[in-house]
């Protein structure tokens, strides 16, 4: 019997490009999305696979609506559960969707995994969760979790509820928390679609702080290859970091986007950063490298070019996505920001 996966947030930016990943490396499988179409939630990035795949719009913390991608996924089945809220500033703005969707849609989920049997429950989480580090420290997967914001405050509560379901109920789960990851279909309220977006439009880049705040960078295609070889050969039970191993601040980030783009740096603003702004994160991949041969294939700067191309051949679908509400929380967000 061909194996099923029911991929829960696949229209977001992360799961669209995993539901790409998985048709082209699994041609025989099969596919279910589940995603409510948020905001950030875009059919239009799986148009080409609407054939392939069974799309259900529906929400992950509606038990009823959840169990409806299970009937359709059948018996065969391993759950990729992406669907979140995951933009750190909108938790600032309010934390009650993030603690609806991610910690209440999450035990949902796992309720009825424990209850169907699935094969094997891949909860994709962030490094957020260890919060910030200091200079030359790393995080395992033993970590203390310090999440210092409502989101990763969420996603860790998550991580919690999964880890939970493991060890009193026996469920197969693996956990990734994953990096900063960047390419294409990302919603363009994230750092490096925004700066593009604006670059584009000589709008003002706007940049917390001064800036300095540094992450470690991957390309969401090395992002996919690693979620697909934790869903297989992951030890259950076990929680894989995963990251590029790229270091750069925002600032960083910013003016490369901009020299590629052939935009002047005067277009930089430094604005009041966001409240209990982590300063560093720097997950340890050790683990995934070692047990399962995993390493990221993709170098910044190509990557980052391939994804400035990808933007630049994908005008429409940009301006699209930033209609509407977009719009108005652009404005909320930045618009009477102060200088920093």
């Amino acid at each position: 019997m061909a194996r099923t996966y029911l991929v829960t947030g696949g229209a977001g930016f992360i799961g669209s490009n995993f539901v790409h990943f998985l048709a082209e490396k699994r041609p025989g499988c099969g596919i279910v999305v589940l995603d409510k179409l948020t905001y950030a939630g875009n059919l239009e990035s799986l148009a080409d696979l609407m054939e392939r795949i069974v799309f259900l719009k529906g929400d992950i913390a509606v038990p009823e609506e959840a169990a409806m991608a299970f009937d359709a996924a059948g018996d065969e089945v391993c759950v990729v559960h992406f669907a979140a809220e995951s933009h750190v500033d909108r938790s600032i703005e309010s934390a009650a969707p993030f603690l609806r969707t991610n910690v209440e849609g999450t035990q949902v989920l796992l309720d009825l995994a424990r209850s169907r049997g699935v094969v094997r429950f891949l909860h994709v989480s962030t490094d957020e969760v260890y919060g910030s580090l200091l200079e030359g420290e790393f995080a395992g997967e033993q970590h203390l979790l310090r999440p210092s914001n409502p989101y990763a405050a969420s996603k860790a509560a998550s991580d919690h509820l999964v880890s939970a379901a493991a060890h009193t109920h026996g469920l197969d789960v693996v956990i990734t928390r994953c990096s900063n990851n960047f390419g294409p279909f990302q919603f363009p309220e994230k750092f490096v679609p925004l700066m593009i977006a604006n670059a584009l439009e000589e709008r003002p880049l706007p940049i917390y702080g001064d800036g300095l705040q540094q992450r470690d960078w991957i390309h969401v295609a090395d992002h996919c290859e690693a979620l697909l070889q934790v869903l297989e050969r992951g030890k259950a039970g076990t929680i894989y970091n995963v990251a590029g191993s790229c270091h750069r601040t925002n600032l960083e980030v910013a003016r490369f986007l901009l020299a590629e783009l052939k935009r002047p740096e005067t277009l930089l603003r430094h604005v009041a950063d966001r409240p209990g702004h982590d300063r560093r994160y720097a997950p340890d991949a050790a683990r995934i490298r070692s047990e399962l041969g995993w390493k990221p294939a993709h170098a910044f700067e190509a990557a980052m070019q391939d994804t400035i191309r990808w933007y630049l051949d994908h005008g429409a679908w940009l301006e699209r996505v930033r209609s509407g509400e977009y719009r108005t929380y652009y404005e909320r967000q930045y618009g009477e920001r102060p200088d920093a």
